[in-house]
């Protein structure tokens, strides 16, 4: 069986593709974020990095390169916008990490 296809109807399929792609590429996003288990601190390597969920309580005399301010948010490994209240991280995969935690392998996301 052959099949003809007009001009108008390959544009007009084109066109809906190009617009629901965006919207599938956010649904899936949004999938995978909720697939996230969250960082246990008491995981072997949350502790090896003395990871804390609340930045605030970080001892500075235990972790001297802590300096205020820092916290996953702005962290480079922090896979989400600072806006989000939890994201993935580029160190502990297939677990979500708060904004306001923090780990001795925080590095300042370059503007």
């Amino acid at each position: 069986m052959k099949r003809n296809f007009s001009r108008r109807a390959i544009v007009k399929r084109g066109l809906i593709a190009a617009t629901l792609a965006p919207a599938y590429a956010l649904l899936a996003r949004t999938a995978g974020a909720a697939a996230l288990t969250p960082l246990d601190p008491n995981d072997p390597t949350a502790k090896g990095l003395a990871f804390v969920t609340d930045a605030t309580k970080v001892s500075s005399a235990a972790n001297p390169t802590y300096k205020p301010g820092q916290k996953c948010g702005n962290c480079m490994q922090y896979l989400g916008k600072p806006s989000d209240a939890t994201a993935g991280c580029g160190l502990f995969a297939g677990h979500s990490v708060p904004v306001g935690g923090w780990c001795k392998a925080y590095a300042p996301k370059q503007a």
